[in-house]
């Protein structure tokens, strides 16, 4: 809805790790380089309208970590958004 100029980018980020901690269960959220700079591609106003993320729960490797899986949320780029799905993918 109504937000001002200058707290678009990083409102689009935050959203982006609150989508993220609720679907993946983890409240360590991280999110890759190259997705922050397509959010902030456009600059702190015009946030691009849409955004296809790649979701990873990964195993923290720091022994003294709160949890033990974190999420890494990785930008993929797409020509269209038309037909998409959800694509689950088990890496084991």
């Amino acid at each position: 809805q109504k937000i001002s100029f200058k707290k678009r980018a990083p409102r689009a980020v935050r959203v982006v790790r609150q989508f993220a901690a609720k679907v993946m269960m983890t409240s360590d959220v991280r999110i890759d380089t190259k997705l922050n700079k397509f959010l902030w591609s456009n600059g702190v106003r015009n946030v691009p309208r849409r955004v296809r993320v790649r979701l990873s729960r990964k195993r923290n490797e720091d022994e003294d970590a709160k949890e033990k899986m974190f999420t890494l949320v990785q930008h993929v780029p797409v020509e269209s958004f038309k037909g998409l799905q959800t694509e689950n993918v088990r890496d084991e």
